[in-house]
């Protein structure tokens, strides 16, 4: 009799048409949520406070109670919500321009703060829903729709390296940067959201995790190419790693 040991997440809707682009890693991403969700029970005491950008659509695909946020401020409604109901696992799913752009404030004002909740962070370098334009985490020399002749330090400066800062916040229990260009990778990626979501479970305070996915149609890539850039490029910047976790200090 064969064993099945591999099915589609309670926490995953099965009636969506899947609606990210072709080798975008936000399907992984959304995932590895619902696999988590599903494994760790979570799934009927979850609300999910949604960004704009690619990544509101997580609330399509996540068969859990959501909220959408106005850009930037899905870190803002969490707080809410979650301070109204304690007993509720509250959790973001974001991408880089609307957690560390016009939404830094409200990231880092909760970490700050040490509001018992868990953040994902999706970093592609670019804004992928509007058309590929400059972001926060845009590479130095990155070709964009609005930098045409590449990220220069002059003009914009440098991009910001999100989970180091969150690390630097008193507040924040937990901080790790991830990637899912390989098989392993994906495993690491799957662990350090497991443990931004056990954090807040164990009331710590902030959970974060920075994953570090592709966008093949803006930066005009086949999937495959796009995984080597986030290997031998991205990963030169953002290095991966735990940034922070203050359970290594507990145990």
């Amino acid at each position: 009799m064969a064993t099945q040991v591999f099915k589609i997440p309670d926490s995953l809707r099965k009636d969506v048409k899947y609606s990210f682009c072709p080798g975008c890693d936000h399907g992984v991403a959304v995932r590895l949520v619902a696999e988590l969700l599903d494994e760790m029970n979570l799934k009927e005491k979850a609300i999910l406070a949604a960004s704009i950008g690619c990544s509101v659509t997580a609330y399509d695909f996540l068969n859990i109670d959501s909220i959408e946020a106005p850009h930037g401020r899905a870190l803002a409604e969490a707080t809410g919500v979650k301070r109204a109901r304690p007993d509720k696992f509250v959790f973001t799913y974001q991408g880089d321009g609307d957690f560390a752009s016009i939404g830094l404030a409200e990231s880092l004002h909760a970490a700050l703060r040490g509001e018992n909740l868990s953040a994902i962070c999706i970093n592609n370098t670019t804004y992928g829903m509007t058309g590929g334009q400059l972001g926060p985490t845009t590479l130095v020399g990155q070709v964009t729709t609005t930098s045409p002749t590449g990220r220069n330090l002059e003009y914009y400066g440098y991009p910001i390296k999100i989970a180091e800062h969150i690390a630097l916040c008193d507040g924040t229990a937990f901080s790790a940067r991830v990637s899912l260009d390989t098989v392993q990778n994906i495993k690491k990626a799957k662990a350090a959201i497991k443990k931004a979501f056990e954090v807040q479970l164990k009331g710590l305070g902030f959970g974060f995790v920075e994953i570090l996915s592709t966008c093949p149609t803006n930066w005009k890539m086949t999937p495959e190419k796009a995984h080597e850039r986030v290997r031998d490029e991205m990963m030169k910047t953002f290095i991966p790693g735990v940034y922070k976790d203050i359970t290594a200090d507990i145990n």
